[in-house]
């Protein structure tokens, strides 16, 4: 294992969209290990790490609302951008009230996470990438508060907080063994995007990701 590192992220709501709900997004009860993933990257990534989720400690009850949002049912064509740039002719706009759409989603609120993790050196390290460079750099944007772009819970809208743990972990809410079922784990971008999911089991307020996947 490599360089460990603890922090703390929490906001107002958040929205892990559960991949079999197709029309209403509809939120897992807690942060998946790929979401978790991707905060600490919006803080600090290189080519030469890799980061891995640990464990997920839930500190906050698990609380879910409803909100209804007014969405557009299509995007602009990815074609019709790379035609434009090509010095070609295409409607690069869209009329919201043509194409506008309801939708409800099921989302959390009030959360709040200790995500522990830690980052493996990859094959793409040079010389001067060094384990104990890249754990002080993260160590250091994350006391200072930066990241390359504000992290989120699931989409853009639902930013979220973070800060470093150094000190004790605050108590969870929760106690025994709960099981939250089946849960996205990651995506094998290497292998045709293949999800990648396990069983999520909480004890005393833990998800304990690493142990999990040796019997997933």
């Amino acid at each position: 294992m490599g360089y460990g590192i603890k922090f703390k992220v929490y906001g107002d709501y958040a929205c892990f969209t559960r991949p079999e709900m197709k029309v209403e997004r509809v939120s897992y009860d807690v942060i998946t290990p790929s979401a978790a993933r991707g905060i600490i990257e919006a803080i600090y990534w290189k080519p030469a790490i890799r980061w891995v989720i640990d464990r997920i400690h839930v500190i906050n009850e698990i609380k879910f609302t409803n909100v209804r949002r007014n969405e557009v049912s299509q995007k602009i064509s990815s074609s019709n951008v790379k035609k434009v740039m090509n010095g070609g002719n295409s409607e690069l706009y869209q009329i919201a009230p043509e194409i506008r759409q309801q939708r409800a989603s099921m989302i959390l609120k009030d959360v709040c996470y200790i995500i522990e993790a830690h980052f493996e050196m990859t094959e793409k390290a040079g010389a001067e990438d060094t384990p104990e460079k890249h754990y002080n750099i993260a160590l250091r944007r994350m006391r200072q508060g930066q990241c390359y772009h504000q992290p989120c819970f699931g989409t853009r809208e639902f930013a979220a907080n973070f800060e470093i743990v150094e000190n004790e972990v605050p108590i969870s809410a929760y106690s025994g063994e709960v099981d939250l079922g089946w849960m996205l784990w990651d995506i094998d971008f290497q292998n045709d995007m293949t999800p990648i999911f396990y069983r999520a089991i909480m004890r005393e307020g833990i998800i304990d990701v690493k142990d999990l996947l040796k019997v997933r």
